[in-house]
């Protein structure tokens, strides 16, 4: 190859700069930072291609952005549940995690799993299949045999609990502890 750096750039990198940004911007949970993680990844792409080109660009590409990703997320030390789902995907490891963090997540963990089991059963069901289960609102009707409608509603008062149980109780709680009533939740059943 007897091309420059910046021709074989242009002509190996560029052309996968629209999946690039599509692909930073669906993994990716802050939009803001898109335009940097994409230029950094040039960056890096352009400053190896230097010392020797990769065999397969678009697969460099890729490789570098993800890398990018997990650095910026270790460094962020805030890292969606989503993005965490992408990456772990791809195979990418995201290591060096601390006992105390550990400790936490677990804590955090077994919190959000109170609050899930304290909410009654149809909006656990309906938020387990929406958030979990990534189904649609029209998928989840099928699924249970329900209208639409109803699913909206559930979910919205399943998650409505959980952020009450996890952001200021609002009168939620009845004198048991338990979230919400069975009377609220059956709205629109």
């Amino acid at each position: 190859m007897d091309d420059t750096p910046s021709d074989w750039f242009v002509r190996e990198i560029l052309p996968h700069e629209a999946a690039l940004g599509r692909y930073l911007r669906r993994v990716w949970p802050n939009s803001a930072d898109v335009a940097d993680i994409q230029h950094d990844t040039y960056i890096r792409v352009y400053e190896a291609a230097v010392k020797e080109r990769p065999r397969s660009p678009k697969s460099f590409l890729f490789a570098t952005a993800r890398h990018l990703m997990t650095d910026r997320a270790r460094r962020n030390r805030i890292v969606s549940i989503d993005l965490l789902e992408d990456l772990g995907s791809l195979n990418v490891l995201i290591d060096e995690v601390s006992p105390e963090r550990r400790i936490s997540a677990r804590q955090q963990l077994m919190r959000m799993t109170a609050a899930f089991n304290r909410i009654p059963a149809k909006c656990r069901e309906v938020v387990w299949m929406q958030r979990v289960e990534g189904l649609a609102h029209k998928e989840i009707a099928a699924r249970l045999g329900i209208a639409k409608g109803t699913v909206e509603k559930q979910a919205f008062i399943g998650i409505r609990l959980l952020a009450e149980y996890f952001y200021g109780d609002t009168g939620a709680r009845s004198e048991d502890g338990e979230m919400g009533s069975e009377n609220e939740a059956s709205h629109g059943q």
